[in-house]
C-alpha cells in the first residue's frame, strides 16, 4: 500500500462526498492532495527479494495510481472490485474474450458501434455465438436467452446513438433465471444517474474516456463486479469470470499509463456537479426542440413522450444524462447540413466532455451503419443552455434554406 485512504467499509459519507475527496487518498510522506504520479515500469525488491508495495512490474500489477482509481469507481458503483483498462473497448472486449469457449451471448441490437463491429468481425472466431435482440423488448430478450444455454446477456442503456432504454432489473431476472450473467454498459448514465448493481447486474463496464474523465484528454475503460448475493452456481461463475478478467489484463497488457490514470482520477472528482449540470442542460434542449417545426423527433429518455421514459424514470435518478439525438425534418441530408452550420457545437466524435459536440453518426460510421440518416447526435457540455439552443436554431434555419 503506497497511500492512506478512507475505505468504503470505514466511511458512511455519500458517494459525491467521497468522490470529490478522491476517496480520501493522500501522499503518505508529504500529505499531498492528490497522491503523486509514479512513472515506474519496474519496481525494486528489498534484500529479502520482497516487493515492499506489492508491485513488481507495471503490466502485472498496474501502476500505484490504479488502486485509487479502481477503488473510487468501486465505491461509486457499489461493487466488490474494479479493473482499469486502456480504453472502453479494451474493457468491453475483455469480457467476451474471458468467457469459456464456446459461449453463447445475447447482446443489445442497439449499442456502441465499435463493440457491434468487433463482435461481428471477431466473435465467431473466438468461439462466440452472438445473438442480437432489441433489448427494450423484454419478450424478445427472454426468448433469445431461453432458446439455448447462454453465458452472458449484455445491454447498454440508454443505448448509443438512439438512446433506447432497457429495463435493467427485468433483464437481470431474465438472465439469472436462464443461468446467464448480466453485464451493463453504464457509460452514458454513469453511477450519478444509474447503479446497475442495485438493479441486479453482475458486471458493469465504462468507457472512462467519456463522462468519468470528462475532459476529452484521456482514453480509458473500467470493469466492475457485483457484491450482490447470488445462488452458489452464479456466484461461482461470476467469480471465475472476474479472475479470468484479471488474468486477461495481466497477460495481454491493455493498461492505462500512470499520467493518464492521474488525469482520469482528477476528472472523476468533479463527476457529480458536471453530470448534474450537463443533464439539466440536456433536458432544456430536449424540451425546447421537442415541438420544433424543423425537428421530426427528439430522442431523449427524459421527455415524458419518449418510448423509454417510464423505464428510465424508474431506474435513473437525478437526471437522464447529457446525450440526445435530433431527427431533422425533411430530406436526410438536411441533418448533415445542420452539423455543418453549427458554430458553437463542435463537429467531433466521442461524448461526455465539458464541450458540446455534434455528430452525424451515419456518415461517421460508414457502410453498415444502422444509425438513422436524418439524425444528429448531441453530447451536451457545460456551456450555457441558451447559447446551445441559439446555435442549433441558426443551424436549423440555414439548413432549411438550402432546400428552397
Amino acid at each position: 500500500m503506497i497511500s492512506t485512504r478512507y475505505t468504503p467499509s470505514s466511511q458512511e459519507n455519500r458517494p459525491e462526498t467521497r468522490i470529490a475527496q478522491g476517496d480520501g487518498w493522500r501522499c503518505p510522506t508529504t500529505g499531498a492532495i492528490p497522491p503523486p504520479i509514479s512513472l515506474g515500469v519496474t519496481f525494486a525488491r528489498d534484500g529479502d527479494y520482497e516487493a515492499p508495495a506489492g508491485l513488481a512490474y507495471l503490466r502485472d500489477q498496474g501502476s500505484p495510481g490504479y488502486e485509487q482509481a479502481e477503488n473510487m469507481l468501486t465505491g461509486l458503483e457499489g461493487g466488490a472490485a474494479s479493473l482499469i483498462f486502456s480504453s472502453g473497448m479494451a474493457a468491453a472486449t475483455a469480457v467476451f474474450q474471458a468467457l469459456p469457449v464456446p459461449s453463447r451471448v445475447v447482446v443489445s441490437q442497439t449499442m456502441y458501434f465499435g463493440l457491434t463491429k468487433w463482435l461481428a468481425e471477431f466473435g465467431s472466431g473466438r468461439g462466440l455465438e452472438v445473438v442480437r435482440v432489441p433489448s427494450n423488448d423484454l419478450d424478445a430478450v427472454s426468448a433469445a436467452v431461453a432458446a439455448a444455454p447462454t453465458a452472458l446477456l449484455w445491454i447498454e442503456t440508454p443505448a448509443n446513438p438512439t438512446w433506447t432504454v432497457t429495463d435493467v432489473a427485468s433483464c437481470a431476472e431474465i438472465a439469472h433465471q436462464a443461468g446467464a450473467l448480466l453485464a451493463v454498459d453504464n457509460t452514458v448514465p454513469t453511477p450519478v444517474h444509474t447503479r446497475p448493481f442495485d438493479l441486479g447486474a453482475d458486471l458493469v463496464m465504462h468507457s472512462a474516456t467519456k463522462y468519468l474523465n470528462g475532459h476529452t484528454d484521456v482514453v480509458g475503460g473500467f470493469l466492475s463486479v457485483s457484491v450482490a448475493q447470488a445462488p452458489e452456481k452464479r456466484a461461482r461463475e461470476r467469480e471465475e469470470l472476474w479472475e479470468r478478467l484479471r488474468l486477461h489484463r495481466r497477460l495481454t497488457g491493455p493498461l492505462l499509463g500512470p499520467f493518464e490514470t492521474y488525469l482520469l482520477v482528477r476528472g472523476m472528482r468533479t463527476l457529480f456537479p458536471r453530470m448534474r449540470q450537463i443533464s439539466a442542460t440536456a433536458m432544456r434542449l430536449a424540451e425546447h426542440f421537442a415541438e420544433h417545426p424543423l425537428i421530426s423527433r427528439v430522442a431523449y429518455p427524459g421527455l415524458p413522450g419518449d418510448p423509454g421514459h417510464e423505464v428510465a424514470a424508474r431506474q435513473m435518478t437525478g437526471g437522464f444524462s447529457g446525450m440526445l439525438s435530433l431527427h431533422v425534418a425533411g430530406h436526410w441530408q438536411r441533418s448533415l447540413q445542420v452539423a455543418k452550420y453549427c458554430e458553437l457545437f463542435i463537429r467531433a466524435t466521442s461524448l461526455g466532455g465539458v464541450e458540446s459536440l455534434i455528430e452525424h453518426r451515419y456518415t461517421f460510421e460508414g457502410p453498415g451503419s444502422t444509425s438513422p440518416k436524418d439524425m444528429v447526435r448531441l453530447s451536451i457540455g457545460l456551456e450555457h443552455p441558451d447559447d446551445l439552443i441559439a446555435d442549433l436554431e441558426q443551424a436549423l434555419e440555414r439548413a432549411s434554406k438550402d432546400d428552397r
